[in-house]
């Protein structure tokens, strides 16, 4: 038996005392019977939405299928008092049984049940099939076996359970990648039947079962299953098409193929980030259709991140993905193949850096980490270390106009000019010899600099913004 939450045992008091079952179910039961931290409750009984409204006055009914949102407040459980935050909402379920899923998402018909038995027969997965009321633990369909032998294994049926919502299929495979379980045989053998049925479910519902494999602790397990059960073809068609896409030749230091690579790419990747995942995931996407092989069997990718580029939008936008998303995706994959060479100058390195940008950084380096590594490399190269001690060095010099000691008003006040285009000539002369280390960011260096601008370019400058200015 499991130890319940006093906040949990006092939502099911609540109900058991004024005569109906109640039940804690699904996964935060699952991950307490794991030892896992649970993420907000959820229960199921015998007492309808509207009974279940009338016992927690400050709850909500959330949809058309029984379900009541209780707020939980940080403190108190079921009353709200004025200076109470809301902490979580749990939901409260009427036990049901469900018929018909014409759009393989959601029941065509919901008949309230009359048994816990009867609620549990329609979930999705066996370890999440098991429900506890802090005394009895019900586990009719052997979710603690399954717990046990790390296996996910669809409640009865899998044909019959992806046939009613074909997002089960995601499910099943992002609970495999967050647990580090396999998939059930005949479970995995349904959603190899049925992946076909997930062209009827919308792409923003697959697009968050992705992002949340992506951020797995076992995402890159859970990527192959994608590619084993067929589901990854329909999802992300250009990455399936590296599998099998060759790049080991002589003097090169690839071991796998394009579409292994990525996976394992993704699997050293060290951000947590699953947008950052997904962009190393699909750095390389461009190599299929940038295969070359010559004569002595040497095989190139020229330019396979600009046309991977090309490819990455199209998939973001196919995710729906949100603008800073997907921005950060397509830069990522743009501009992967940086050089590390300890030899380039600083001014280099601020180019980089501002193509790049600052804020992204550290996922372009994550993502080069995951490169190298999941290339079959044993450790990150020195050469990537310097380069990151050198980013962090560059990042203290100026990095555009506006991080200089002097600014506009000082140009007019030295050099007794009105506000024009002449101001941003000399700061961005200004800010050329600072960057090429021609000149400290120093005020008085600055100022000194400006006045011998004014005395060499007065007349092509300065003459040609103020016609009657009367340095000219």
């Amino acid at each position: 038996m499991i130890t319940l939450p006093t906040r949990v045992k006092q939502i099911i008091a609540t109900l058991n005392q004024t005569g109906f079952e109640a039940y804690a179910v699904g996964g935060s039961v699952r991950d307490t019977l794991m030892g896992r931290p649970t993420k907000g409750w959820d229960f199921t009984t015998n007492a309808t939405p509207e009974e279940i409204l009338n016992l927690f006055p400050d709850s909500f009914y959330d949809n058309q299928f029984g379900t009541v949102g209780i707020k939980i407040y940080k403190s108190s459980v079921v009353s709200h008092q004025s200076s109470d935050e809301i902490e979580d909402i749990y939901e409260v379920t009427t036990y049901r049984s469900e018929g018909g899923y014409t759009d393989r998402r959601h029941p065509d018909t919901i008949a309230w049940g009359k048994t816990i038995e009867e609620d549990l027969a329609r979930r999705d997965f066996t370890i999440n099939a098991i429900a506890t009321n802090g005394k009895t633990l019900i586990d009719p369909y052997d979710g603690q076996k399954d717990i046990k032998a790390k296996l996910v294994r669809a409640v009865r049926d899998p044909k019959a359970r992806f046939g009613e919502d074909a997002l089960r299929m995601m499910r099943a495979v992002r609970l495999a990648a967050e647990l580090g379980f396999m998939i059930a045989e005949a479970t995995l053998a349904g959603i190899k039947a049925h992946a076909p049925l997930l062209a009827a479910i919308s792409m923003e519902r697959i697009r968050d079962e992705l992002l949340r494999t992506l951020a797995a602790q076992f995402a890159a397990d859970g990527i192959l299953i994608l590619k084993s059960t067929g589901l990854l073809k329909l999802i992300l068609p250009e990455l399936d098409e590296a599998f099998g896409a060759a790049q080991k030749s002589p003097k090169r230091h690839h071991i796998y193929d394009v579409g292994t690579h990525s996976v394992m790419a993704l699997k050293y990747c060290p951000s947590p980030d699953p947008v950052v995942r997904l962009a190393t995931l699909l750095h390389d996407v461009g190599k299929p259709k940038t295969f070359r092989k010559d004569q002595s069997g040497i095989i190139t990718f020229y330019n396979h991140e600009v046309v991977g580029v090309k490819l990455v939008r199209d998939i973001v936008r196919r995710l729906r993905l949100s603008k800073k998303q997907a921005d950060l995706v397509t830069t990522l994959v743009r501009w992967h193949q940086f050089s590390v060479d300890e030899r380039q100058t600083d001014a280099a390195l601020r180019r980089f850096i501002r193509r790049v940008g600052r804020d992204n950084l550290e996922a372009m380096l994550a993502l080069r980490t995951g490169d190298r590594l999941g290339g079959g490399a044993r450790d990150t190269s020195w050469r990537l270390e310097l380069y990151k001690k050198r980013l962090v060095e560059v990042q203290k010099q100026p990095f555009t106009v506006h991080d200089l000691a002097v600014d506009g008003h000082d140009v007019m006040a030295e050099l007794g000019v009105k506000p024009g285009p002449v101001i941003g000539k000399i700061l961005d002369q200004l800010f050329e010899e600072v960057e090429e280390g021609k000149l400290p960011n120093e005020r008085e260096a600055l100022l000194k600099r400006m006045r011998e601008l004014k005395s060499i370019t007065g007349k092509s400058i300065i003459s040609s913004s103020f016609p009657n200015d009367p340095t000219k």
